[in-house]
C-alpha cells in the first residue's frame, strides 16, 4: 500500500497555483470544444498532447484530465439548445434537454446538466481514489499468462460492444495490432515492416496515429457534410420567469436518487474496458424512466432524464482510469490518450505505477478533485457564453483545428515524417468510419499492441510453447473461457455478419 506521507505529498503537489492554472485552462478548453458540435474533448486531447512535452508530468496529465471532464459538460450545451450533441454521450441528454429549451427553459436544462455532471463525476472520483490502490496490489499478483488472457478478454468485449458488427470489431483490433508491430521487435529488437525506411525503426508515432485517426478523420468527415452555408445563430427563448433560468435546491434534491443511480451505473460500466460513457448514459436514462412514477413525461422535458444521462456519462471519466492505472488497459479512447501522455513523459501505466510513481498518482487525484470544482464554477459562469460558441461558422472552427494538428504533430515527431503519417492515418480513419469499422477499437489495440506482444512471448516461454499447460493457470483459463463465451454471445446477439454501416465516434 502507498504510505500516508506519499499521499499527502501528492495532494500537496496538486494544490498549487501552477497546477490550478493548467487544470482551469483544461476545463475551459474542454467546455469550449464540447460546446462546438463535431470537435469534442477527445479531438482536443489528441491535439493538445504534443504541446504538453515541455511540461512536468503532473500539470500535463492534469490538463488533459481537465479537458476530458470539461468536454462532457460542454457537450450538453448544443444537445440542449440545438438537439445536436457536442459529444456522443450527450445524445441521451438531448432527449429531455431540447424539449425544455423549446419551452423557454434552456438555462434550467443546461444548469441541471451541469449539476448532475459534477455530481456523477465526483462520485466516480471518490471510488477511483479508494479502490485503485488495492486493485493495483491484486494486479501485481498476475503473471504474464494472466495479463495475456486479460487482454484477450478486453479485446473480445471491446469488439462486441462497440459498433454493430463483432466481425468488424475484431478486424479493427487486428489492424491496430498490425500497425503496432511496425518497427523493431520489443523482445529481440529485430526490424519488421520498415520497408527500408529508417524512420520506422521506432514504430509509428503515437501522436501521428492518434491525431490522424481521431482528429483529422473527423474534420474530413465534417467537411464533407458542409453545405456551403453558414448555419444561423441559436435563438434562445426568454419567458421572463426567473424560475425558468435556474435550478432550485428542491429540484436538485428531488433528483438525488436518479443521480446516485446514474453515478453507480456510470462507475461500474466505466471500470469495464470499452463500454464507454454513451452506453452508460442511455442505460441510466432507461433505468430512470422505468423507475419513474410518470414514465410518459420522459422525452418531454423531465429534469430526471437530464440528471440520469449526465450523472452516468460523467461518472465514466473517473472510473475509466481504474483499469488504466491498475492494469495499464485503457477503457476508452480518452484513457488511451492519457496513457500516451504517461508514456511520452517516460511513465509506464500498470500495477507498479502506485509503487514507483505513487506521489504523481495522488497528485493526479488531487487535480481531478480540483477539476470538479472548477467545472462547476466555469460552467456557472460560462453557460451564457457557450450559447454564442455553438453558432460559430464550421469553416473557421475546422480550419483552426487542422492547423493545430499539423503544428502539434510536427513538434511531437520532429519533422515532416510525423505529419505524413498523420495524413495517411487520417485517410485510414475516414475509411474505417465510412465502412463501419470501429476507430475506437483500432486505437486501443494500437496502444496495447507492444504490451500484448510481450505478454504473449513471455507466456509462450513460461509454458514452453505448450498451450495445454494453460490449465496450470486457472485465472488465465477462466478469462479465456469467458472471452470465448462473450464472443459467442455477441455473435448470437448481432449475427455472424452485419452489413449495416455504423458511424463510429471517438469516446472519454
Amino acid at each position: 500500500m502507498v504510505d500516508l506521507s506519499t499521499i499527502l505529498a501528492g495532494f500537496a503537489d496538486a494544490f498549487t497555483i501552477w497546477n490550478l492554472a493548467f487544470v482551469l485552462f483544461g476545463v475551459v478548453v474542454g467546455q469550449f470544444v464540447g460546446a462546438v458540435p463535431g470537435i469534442g474533448p477527445v479531438m482536443a486531447m489528441a491535439i493538445a498532447i504534443p504541446f504538453t512535452f515541455g511540461l512536468d508530468p503532473l500539470p500535463a496529465i492534469a490538463f488533459l484530465v481537465g479537458v476530458n471532464k470539461g468536454g462532457l459538460v460542454g457537450g450538453a450545451v448544443p444537445a440542449v439548445l440545438m438537439n445536436t450533441p457536442g459529444t456522443p454521450d450527450a445524445a441521451a441528454t438531448a432527449m429531455d434537454g431540447y424539449p425544455l429549451a423549446r419551452d423557454g427553459k434552456p438555462l434550467k436544462a443546461t444548469k441541471m446538466a451541469l449539476f448532475s455532471s459534477v455530481t456523477g463525476d465526483s462520485f466516480s472520483d471518490l471510488v477511483l481514489i479508494t479502490v485503485s490502490a488495492p486493485l493495483a496490489i491484486l494486479a501485481l499478483r498476475m503473471g504474464p499468462v494472466e495479463v495475456f488472457a486479460l487482454m484477450v478478454f478486453a479485446f473480445s468485449v471491446l469488439s462486441g460492444l462497440i459498433g454493430n458488427s463483432l466481425i468488424k470489431g475484431i478486424i479493427a483490433a487486428a489492424l491496430g495490432l498490425l500497425c503496432a508491430s511496425v518497427g523493431t521487435d520489443p523482445e529481440n529488437y529485430t526490424p519488421r515492416l520498415i520497408f527500408g525506411m529508417f524512420d520506422f525503426y521506432d514504430g509509428l508515432p503515437l501522436a501521428s496515429v492518434a491525431i490522424g485517426t481521431l482528429a483529422i478523420a473527423e474534420i474530413l468527415r465534417r467537411l464533407t457534410q458542409m453545405s456551403g452555408q453558414v448555419k444561423p445563430a441559436v435563438e434562445v427563448k426568454d419567458t421572463g420567469n426567473p424560475q425558468d433560468m435556474r435550478v432550485s435546491w428542491a429540484e436538485y434534491w428531488a433528483c438525488r436518487f436518479t443521480m446516485l443511480r446514474g453515478a453507480m451505473i456510470g462507475t461500474v460500466l466505466g471500470a469495464l474496458p470499452g463500454i464507454g460513457s454513451t452506453a452508460a448514459a442511455f442505460m441510466s436514462y432507461a433505468s430512470a424512466k422505468s423507475a419513474s412514477k410518470d414514465p410518459g413525461s420522459f422525452g418531454k422535458g423531465n429534469l430526471h432524464g437530464i440528471a440520469a444521462a449526465e450523472s452516468a456519462n460523467s461518472a465514466v471519466v473517473g472510473s475509466n482510469l481504474i483499469p488504466l492505472l491498475t492494469l495499464g488497459i485503457p477503457g476508452s479512447v480518452g484513457a488511451a490518450l492519457i496513457i500516451s501522455a504517461f508514456m511520452i513523459h517516460g511513465i509506464q501505466p500498470g500495477p507498479l505505477l502506485f509503487q514507483d510513481q505513487g506521489r504523481l498518482i495522488y497528485g493526479l487525484f488531487g487535480a481531478m478533485i480540483m477539476a470538479n470544482f472548477l467545472n462547476l464554477w466555469v460552467g456557472q459562469v460560462g453557460l451564457r457564453f457557450w450559447v454564442k460558441v455553438v453558432s460559430a461558422p464550421e469553416s473557421i472552427i475546422f480550419a483552426s483545428a487542422l492547423l493545430l494538428c499539423i503544428v502539434g504533430v510536427s513538434m511531437a515527431t520532429g519533422g515532416i515524417f510525423g505529419v505524413i503519417v498523420m495524413l495517411v492515418f487520417a485517410g485510414i480513419g475516414y475509411l474505417m468510419s465510412s465502412f463501419g469499422y470501429s476507430v475506437v477499437i483500432f486505437i486501443i489495440a494500437f496502444f496495447l499492441g507492444p504490451r500484448f506482444e510481450i505478454s504473449l512471448s513471455q507466456s509462450l516461454a513460461l509454458m514452453n510453447g505448450d498451450w495445454t499447460r494453460i490449465i496450470e493457470y486457472p485465472i488465465a483459463l477462466l478469462l479465456l473461457l469467458v472471452s470465448i463465451i462473450s464472443i459467442w454471445w455477441f455473435l448470437r446477439r448481432s449475427g455472424p455478419d452485419t452489413t449495416k454501416s455504423s458511424q463510429v465516434t471517438a469516446e472519454d
